[in-house]
């Protein structure tokens, strides 16, 4: 091959390659601008009261909010859900609460396998309750499903930990909208999350 050609395509792929970086270092830039909104509240985390148990509608990845506000125990602390082994001591939640649950928005119980999964909307690793107004039926599809949420609950839960952020604040953004949080996770953590929980076995739900 002519040596200039030579030097042409790895040129090329040298440009490809810093243009890549840039682009996914701009993604991190976005996603950091984004969660400074997402993750701004100071306030303790106040559940709403469940105002409604029978036709209650998912929406988009959203529980109903009248059914399925959030709920989350009174004494919980940081200190207490970043201790290994800790939703293994407050995960209570019976058979007969889940067909209630399902019943409550309509669905058959059981499920298909891998269709819904009865989860917690705050999840027991950032203090959620066994509250029936804390669950819901959560589809797998569409993406962003019950999987997805995995990845959220587990992202926050590190960033609790870790001490970048409040339990409050990350009770407050996955109660409000945890696919806007989704979304707000740079490609990049997203890919190292995947790879970190990439059985599906998470600390959380």
């Amino acid at each position: 091959m002519n040596p200039k050609h030579l030097k042409s395509i790895w040129l090329g792929i040298a440009f490809l390659i810093a243009g890549l970086a840039g682009y996914y270092a701009g993604q991190d830039s976005v996603a950091v601008v984004t969660q400074r909104a997402l993750f701004s509240s100071t306030e303790p985390f106040v559940a709403q009261v469940q105002t409604k148990n029978q036709q209650c509608v998912a929406m988009n990845g959203l529980p109903d909010p009248a059914c399925t506000p959030g709920a989350i125990f009174a004494d919980v602390t940081a200190e207490k859900t970043c201790v290994a082994g800790y939703t293994k001591t407050v995960r209570n939640v019976s058979t007969s609460l889940k067909k209630k649950v399902y019943q409550e928005y309509g669905i058959a119980y059981p499920p298909p396998t891998g269709t819904y999964e009865a989860d917690h909307f705050i999840p027991l690793t950032l203090g959620g309750s066994n509250d029936i107004a804390n669950l819901f039926p959560e589809a797998a599809e569409p993406k962003p499903g019950f999987k997805e949420k995995d990845l959220v609950e587990n992202y926050l839960h590190e960033k609790v930990c870790s001490g970048d952020i409040s339990l409050s604040a990350a009770q407050h953004a996955i109660a409000t909208n945890w696919i806007a949080v989704y979304n707000s996770i740079s490609p990049t953590d997203l890919n190292a999350l995947r790879q970190l929980y990439k059985s599906w076995t998470t600390t959380g739900d």
